[in-house]
């Protein structure tokens, strides 16, 4: 079985999806800490024609909380809507518009506040989508029982736990991640090369590795499953 174990992320780029698309089973690893200016619960879209940051209103944010601890703040509701408004003022002559906003609508005012939640609903709709076939889970509602272990060591446990025999991960683990210690445990670890292919974006020249908003925006659903394939393993 493959299998990524992956921090969640609000809209990630498009190469988290094809770590979605490239597993059996994928692990939101969302028992570990928050990590503040990172890219749990903000992103960048296109405004005016350049790539603009979006921040998801958090409550007490802390480093010392694990991701699942987070709450979405109160004013998280109207922030919503500001963003959704900001979207339809600049994409709404894309070509994809029509099938794209309504599902980031839903997304954004999905009834939870727990940031966890959202995030992983936001993951699974956008897979269902893309007819992304792979289980979805979270880690902390697994019972690893490995708190104790980090890093690459608590990798591998959850790896030997879930019985895979791949653990695939973004290119961007070389630095994190040694094929020798999980090659010891049976473990076959692959890097996934995404394959970003630009497309039309209402920009002056291609922006890549943007929200996964832009892309639904400016492409066909059938684009969207082209582009999620293209990438290769090492």
């Amino acid at each position: 079985m493959k299998i990524a174990i992956m921090q969640p992320y609000i809209f990630p780029y498009i190469g988290y999806y094809q770590l979605m698309e490239s597993v059996d089973k994928f692990i939101i690893y969302d028992d570990i800490n928050y990590i503040n200016k990172g890219w749990i619960d903000r992103n960048r879209v296109l405004i005016h024609g350049k790539p603009q940051l979006f921040k998801l209103p958090l409550s007490k944010k802390s480093q010392n909380k694990t991701i699942a601890e987070h709450e979405l703040a109160v004013s998280y509701i109207g922030w919503a809507y500001k963003l959704l408004k900001t979207l339809r003022q600049n994409y709404a002559k894309s070509p994809n518009y029509s099938i794209a906003m309504p599902l980031i609508t839903d997304i954004l005012t999905f009834k939870t506040t727990s940031l966890s939640q959202l995030l992983r609903y936001s993951l699974e709709q956008i897979a269902a989508l893309l007819e992304i076939k792979c289980l979805v889970t979270t880690s902390s509602t697994a019972v690893y029982g490995n708190n104790d272990k980090s890093g690459e060591a608590r990798i591998i446990d959850i790896c030997q736990q879930e019985g895979a025999n791949q653990y695939i991960n973004l290119s961007g683990g070389k630095h994190l991640y040694d094929k020798n210690n999980f090659r010891k445990k049976g473990i076959q670890l692959s890097f996934l090369d995404s394959q970003q292919r630009p497309y039309q974006q209402n920009a002056a020249e291609f922006v890549p590795s943007l929200s996964m908003i832009d892309v639904l925006m400016n492409n066909p659903v059938s684009e969207i499953k082209r582009l999620v394939r293209g990438f290769e393993l090492s």
